[in-house]
């Protein structure tokens, strides 16, 4: 009798037995195995338990999605900085396979549902931001730069996936270039920032509480591969500004004095340094949160859309309506201009039952790339 098996099953299996036997080849063989809960990535995490309670995770990378070298490269930096990201304890580059320290189930999603003091994470979080931040060498890794063109690409992604869902065509070439216009005359307002290491991901989701640890380091810090150098008010507005959670007003304000503080009290360590400017720092928060939830909203359709990720969408009105209240700020009057003028709707919910005319049309927006 034969069995015919499809070449995405094949390659399954085939995944599974490099992946067992990475395991093995590492003493962890013979071990209970959970699939952890997938993310919007194509990585997959497995817990494997031993029966003495040891522990470890398995982060199974194919290589011809995802690199790992990136996440080995800023976890082997954090944890040289005195940070809480998972140890590396085994790795094949290759094969993309990395067996990791486990940092257990105290993510703070997790933690908040089940009613943790919420201001004593945050605190914990903000402060861990404000020290890596005031590090001389956070800085000093070779991660590419957070630069103009990765933002407006970044911000790009309403015009060629979030556009199409609400109005059912492409943008127009021109309305795409003023959209990126507005943009680059916000940039261009904004005052020069000291480079800092940027994780991008920095929200509930990808912040642990480690017991046992003491300071900085009972926050675990997960997801940072895509860590590049840029401007540190982007990770502030990650955790403060999240598109997963309503965050109360006073909680945001308390916790952006507490970082705002934690600077004004730091003495510049050379004279290269630039000096930390609150109303600077302000001015790039506010324009870094616009960006941010144009960018959020249209990866949201986009995992709709193209991934089948059926959850996501739930919760671009949470992103819109900050979106919206990001708007008023008077450093973002370039892009209000352009919303009041030629995107006035965007409020309107996302269409997605027409997937592959979406699709269609956001490929065929992306083709054109990015000009400035």
């Amino acid at each position: 009798m034969f069995v015919v098996t499809s070449r995405k099953e094949n390659t399954m299996g085939n995944r599974e037995e490099a992946r067992l036997a990475f395991a093995r080849k590492y003493d962890w063989g013979n071990v209970q195995v959970h699939a952890l809960p997938a993310d919007a990535s194509a990585r997959r995490y497995y817990r494997l338990e031993k029966p003495d309670g040891q522990s470890a995770l398995i982060m199974d990378a194919p290589p011809e999605k995802e690199d790992v070298k990136p996440f080995v490269k800023v976890a082997d930096h954090l944890c040289a900085q005195g940070f809480s990201a998972p140890r590396v304890l085994a790795r094949d580059m290759e094969q993309g396979f990395l067996l990791l320290e486990d940092f257990g189930e105290g993510t703070y999603t997790r933690l908040l549902k089940n009613g943790h003091d919420e201001v004593a994470l945050y605190r914990l979080a903000t402060l861990c931001l404000a020290e890596l931040h005031a590090k001389d060498n956070s800085a000093e890794i070779e991660v590419p730069p957070y630069d103009r063109t990765v933002l407006i690409r970044e911000a790009l992604l309403l015009a060629d996936w979030h556009f199409p869902a609400v109005r059912g065509d492409i943008m127009p070439d021109a309305l795409r270039q003023s959209y990126v216009s507005a943009w680059c005359s916000v940039f261009d307002s904004l005052k020069p920032q000291q480079p800092q290491l940027v994780l991008r991901d920095f929200h509930v989701d990808n912040l642990m509480l480690l017991s046992g640890r003491d300071g900085v380091e009972a926050c675990g810090l997960l997801d940072f591969q895509d860590a590049l150098i840029g401007t540190a008010a982007y990770d502030v507005v990650s955790l403060l500004e999240d598109a997963r959670r309503d965050i109360e007003p006073a909680l945001i304000e308390e916790m952006l004095e507490s970082y705002i503080g934690f600077f004004e009290r730091q003495e510049p360590s050379s004279d290269s340094v630039i000096p930390f400017d609150p109303s600077a720092f302000m001015a790039w928060y506010r324009s870094y949160g616009v960006q941010r939830h144009c960018k959020v909203a249209g990866i949201f359709v986009r995992l709709a859309v193209r991934d089948g990720r059926d959850h996501y969408p739930v919760h671009i009105p949470r992103v819109v309506r900050l979106l919206e209240r990001g708007l008023a700020d008077p450093v973002l009057l370039p892009v209000k201009a352009w919303f009041d003028t030629h995107y006035s709707d965007f409020q309107n919910d996302p269409v997605l039952s027409d997937r592959g005319r979406i699709l269609e049309l956001a490929q065929k927006s992306e083709e054109r790339g990015v000009m400035i």
